[in-house]
């Protein structure tokens, strides 16, 4: 079993690991969002200024722009954005099926809007836009099943399996000595943190270490949560300069609790290497250094520094020269002019600064996010607002993409195991045994991004139309109510409006059915009627139904 110093051997290598970024996040931290971001386990609870190089406020709001749009447009709280599937179209069909998998969804969703799970989504997207790697853990809670923890920049680090998937957690914060005495149970704390505890110094501050990594070493066969394929373990940081060997806590999980999404990355690095904030960095340093150099050529041209004679000098007052002071003097000096004839283009230097921030907003797709609020159009069509969308999430696509690989897929996975394990699922049918569920996103930006497959279905089905008025043939090309079951998926239509295949085939059957009574129906009267007439007719008399019974030799 490792010990504490073998754990600290590894977490100052994965510190190592990430100094590198550190600088960078620090500027980020400094121009974007200030107070996000720490990077000392001392830098708790500081309320300092931190946002001191932050002189136009561009950034800041582009930021959270860029974070309520991808709440809004993936994670939306007031509108369904995902669905379960069986991952066959057959399956999904079947009644029993699907409204196990609908009756799912629902305490889903339900889990996540009891929980704190939006509140947290909003600062992991927020961490997201600006450092480009965001942290958040998803934990068993009693109260609302689940409880989500993000995690700020700076405080934990991270790295991947073989695949560069984010398999490992390290991260190191501060508590008092009272907080761990109740989290973790003074018996398991150090001898240090106990004598600190008795005399009453519960508010020391200790320095913790959370570690959660895979469990290469367990027993898959115990049921213990030790040997879960995840271990998680709590330590005092100072145990091993010590010479103590004691865990805090040492427990497990099933699957990895920690979800770890990344805007981009290059190559290896376990870091985000690109994301709005970094693509903009650049410009918000030029905007703040233009806004700067404008206030104080604005303050030269109201302020200029003056000149004068000595004569002067007495008798201007000792505030200096206020609006309608009149300053006396003997004739003969020049009085008081300007050092310099400073002239400055203020409005070439606003125009600079709104090119800056021109670059900051579309950096942080405000230009999408904002779209319609921007449009000085009181008249636009349903269709044109499709086609902007099509047209802007073309470069949201990887991320969104990267998002459900790495925030969206593990939530849902992660709640879904937390639900069977502690029997809160209702039974599922006996077909479902042994399959593997898929998701579906049916959000505002996973719908948009669908937009174009329902674009070639209503262009489709028109041009199969307009073929089937010269060609009637050509309406057999098209398989309808496949069709329509491919646009309501795409639309993120509740699965029980549209019926199934084997409902429609009974209902067609049915319908045919009723035809052809009907037909045999009509048949049968106009036989009835036709033999009604025919007796009627006297056969004895010249008329044209004794004519045609003589020519035909009946009579």
């Amino acid at each position: 079993m490792p010990d504490v110093k073998s754990y600290n051997k590894r977490l100052e290598a994965l510190k190592s690991e990430r100094s590198s970024f550190i600088p960078l996040y620090r500027e980020l931290s400094d121009y974007h969002l200030a107070h996000r971001g720490r990077f000392l386990t001392s830098d708790r609870n500081k309320g300092h200024k931190r946002n001191t190089k932050q002189y136009n406020n561009t950034s800041r709001l582009a930021a959270r722009t860029l974070a309520s749009g991808m709440m809004a447009g993936i994670t939306s709280p007031a509108r369904p954005w995902f669905k379960l599937s069986a991952g066959e179209a057959e399956m999904n069909e079947y009644a029993p099926i699907k409204e196990w998998l609908h009756d799912v969804q629902v305490l889903m969703y339900r889990v996540f809007s009891e929980s704190n799970l939006y509140n947290a989504l909003h600062t992991v997207y927020a961490e997201l836009g600006v450092f480009g790697t965001a942290s958040m853990g998803v934990y068993l809670d009693f109260e609302n099943v689940i409880w989500c923890h993000p995690y700020t920049v700076g405080s934990y680090m991270l790295a991947a399996d073989g695949r560069n998937t984010i398999d490992t957690f390290y991260r190191e914060y501060e508590i008092t000595v009272g907080q761990c005495g109740k989290q973790f149970g003074i018996d398991n704390c150090s001898s240090h943190v106990q004598q600190l505890w008795a005399r009453g110094n519960t508010e020391a501050w200790i320095k913790i270490v959370h570690v959660i990594e895979p469990n290469d070493d367990r027993d898959s066969q115990s049921p213990l949560a030790t040997d879960m394929p995840f271990r998680s373990i709590y330590y005092e940081y100072e145990c091993g300069s010590r010479g103590e060997e004691k865990f805090l806590r040492w427990s497990g999980f099933q699957e990895f609790p920690i979800l770890a999404p990344r805007w981009d990355t290059t190559g290896e690095d376990v870091y985000a290497t690109d994301c709005p904030g970094m693509t903009a960095l650049g410009d918000t340093k030029a905007l703040q250094l233009g806004e700067r150099r404008l206030y104080q050529a604005l303050d030269k041209v109201v302020s200029p520094p003056l000149q004068g004679p000595v004569t002067l000098k007495n008798k201007i007052n000792a505030g200096g020269l206020q609006p309608n002071d009149v300053v006396w003097t003997d004739g003969q000096s020049a009085g008081l002019t300007s050092i310099y004839d400073f002239r400055p283009d203020l409005n070439a230097m606003m125009a600079m600064n709104q090119t800056s921030e021109g670059r900051i907003k579309r950096a942080f797709y405000e230009d999408l996010f904002l779209m319609l609020a921007n449009d000085d159009r009181r008249q636009i069509t349903a269709r044109e607002v499709a086609e902007k969308h099509e047209e802007k999430l073309l470069m949201l696509g990887p991320v969104l993409e990267r998002l459900h690989n790495e925030l969206l897929d593990p939530l849902i996975d992660r709640t879904f195991n937390i639900l069977q394990e502690n029997g809160v699922l209702p039974p599922p049918p006996e077909e479902l045994s042994g399959r593997d569920l898929s998701v579906e996103y049916v959000s505002v930006l996973a719908q948009a991004q669908q937009m174009v497959g329902i674009g070639a279905i209503e262009r489709t089905a028109t041009f199969a139309g307009q073929l089937a008025a010269i060609w009637p043939e050509a309406r057999h090309k098209l398989d309808a109510t496949q069709a329509v079951d491919d646009y309501a998926i795409a639309l993120g239509i509740n699965p029980k409006t549209i019926r199934s295949d084997d409902e429609v085939k009974k209902i067609v059957a049915a319908e045919q059915q009723a035809a052809q009574m009907q037909q045999m129906g009509n048949s049968m009267q106009q036989a009835a009627d036709i033999a009604s007439t025919a007796s009627d007719v006297k056969l004895d008399e010249d008329n044209a139904v004794a004519t045609m019974m003589r020519n035909a030799g009946l009579l």
